[in-house]
């Protein structure tokens, strides 16, 4: 009798999705890899040029930094953010979920006097903040978008499918360069802000040309020699058990505490 073994087997196959993603040096780079963040299993990235470890198989809830190399959870999808790139960081790299998926990024890094510098915006509270943010002439078509940079990760404050009254954008595209709106400004809005342009609708890749450090000031106080002044100084709720103190400033001298 012949007996006759039939082995049937399932092979699944799918094409690893690679980005060329390009930055400018003295920026940012964000990508979406639009592939799912899966919380419990390990994240890592390499370059895969030197196979060099850069963020070694970690598992957190939401997000994980190594240096400038930040992995976060964003509407379930692993973003993956490198902060002040340069030349040096050109190359490809390799980010993955243990057991789940890899993707590769083939990341170019060009010198260009338009982007990278950074700047810094001081207004006093109730004002508005305005700031201009220069790109190449190779993005003039490109939407433009604002991020605020947070300690886990990177939040989209304005762009064209999610605005917010409080800021505005105004593309010169004639000039290779966008104004930025942000009114009634609180202590709350002071933070770095990234300037950005969506430049691959297909690989979902920004390249952020500028960061904007916002100072929040409290206005000048005057008052008649020999009268009083009032100074007020807003703070958050959670510091409302904290010990207050007035400091004159140059000397750091202690005037009043509470």
């Amino acid at each position: 009798m012949n007996i006759l073994l039939i082995f049937t087997f399932f092979i699944i196959s799918g094409a690893v999705r690679c980005f060329d993603v390009i930055g400018y040096s003295g920026g940012s780079v964000l990508v979406d890899s639009q592939k799912p963040w899966h919380k419990n299993s390990a994240k890592y990235m390499h370059a895969h040029d030197q196979w060099e470890m850069i963020i070694k198989r970690n598992k957190q809830d939401q997000w994980i930094a190594e240096g400038r190399f930040t992995l976060y959870c964003n509407d379930g999808h692993l973003m993956i953010y490198i902060r002040d790139v340069n030349t040096q960081d050109s190359g490809t790299y390799r980010i993955g979920v243990d057991g789940q998926w890899y993707i590769d990024i083939s990341l170019d890094i060009k010198e260009d006097l338009c982007c990278g510098a950074s700047q810094t915006v001081m207004v006093n509270t109730g004002q508005t903040a305005y700031f201009t943010c220069q790109y190449s002439k190779d993005y003039r078509i490109y939407d433009k978008i604002m991020y605020r940079e947070r300690k886990e990760y990177v939040e989209v404050i304005y762009s064209t499918w999610q605005k917010d009254e409080r800021f505005s954008i105004s593309d010169k595209k004639y000039k290779n360069l966008f104004s930025v709106k942000m009114i009634d400004m609180g202590f709350e809005d002071a933070g770095v802000y990234l300037c950005g342009v969506w430049r691959d609708r297909v690989s979902y890749s920004y390249s952020i040309l500028t960061a904007v450090h916002l100072h929040i000031m409290m206005p000048p106080v005057f008052g008649d020699e020999g009268g009083s002044a009032q100074i007020i100084c807003p703070y958050d709720h959670i510091y409302k058990s904290k010990t207050k103190k007035l400091l004159k400033s140059c000397t750091d001298k202690i005037l009043s505490w509470r």
